[in-house]
């Protein structure tokens, strides 16, 4: 069944970067300038959503476009600070995912990809 999985032995320095854009143009732009600039590797952007938040004593619901993507922990601060600069939130949803494992060939291009 297809190539056998090598999964990653040493510690693991990707790290999925989880961040949510008002809309589909926004996380393209961001997104592309992202892999442009090799801060992240890739960037997967989902299917807007609906979100349902407080924001200052309101209960506010809008469509929202979450992004997952895909770095180093050694990047991790420099592509938060970018896209927060380019971001139209004045706080902006953006958190740092650890992963566990991976595939070590998966590892590599992402390291490759961003150094």
């Amino acid at each position: 069944m297809g190539n056998a999985c090598h999964w990653a032995a040493r510690a693991v320095s990707v790290v999925t970067v989880y961040v949510v854009f008002a809309d589909q143009a926004e996380a393209q732009s961001i997104g592309r300038a992202m892999v442009e600039q090799r801060l992240a590797a890739c960037v997967n952007i989902l299917q807007p959503c609906r979100s349902i938040y407080r924001w200052e004593g309101a209960i506010e619901t809008g469509s929202e476009v979450p992004a997952l993507f895909k770095t180093t922990l050694h990047q991790a601060d420099a592509l938060i600070e970018a896209i927060s600069d380019r971001h139209s939130y004045s706080v902006p949803a953006i958190a740092v995912w650890p992963i566990a494992k991976l595939l070590a060939a998966y590892g590599d291009w992402v390291e490759e990809s961003v150094g």
